[in-house]
């Protein structure tokens, strides 16, 4: 996961991409766990939420892996 992308001349590390991304698909995913009503049964929401951000972070990384 060795690399860059650049956006208009600025060059930002690969991760920093994926990690926007998992940023912006736990934002969604959330708005749909609180709207379902499934955090009632979630012990701690901040260790939940991390470790949902981590779990994306990873699913972008190994879908995307293949474009470098």
């Amino acid at each position: 996961m060795i690399g860059e992308a650049s956006f208009y001349g600025l060059y930002l590390p690969w991760l920093m991409v994926l990690a926007a991304g998992a940023l912006l698909a736990l934002w969604g995913v959330r708005r749909l766990l609180a709207a379902t009503g499934l955090y009632r049964w979630v012990w701690h929401p901040a260790l939940f939420d991390m470790a949902l951000y981590l779990l994306l972070l990873y699913a972008l990384s190994r879908l995307t892996s293949h474009l470098q």
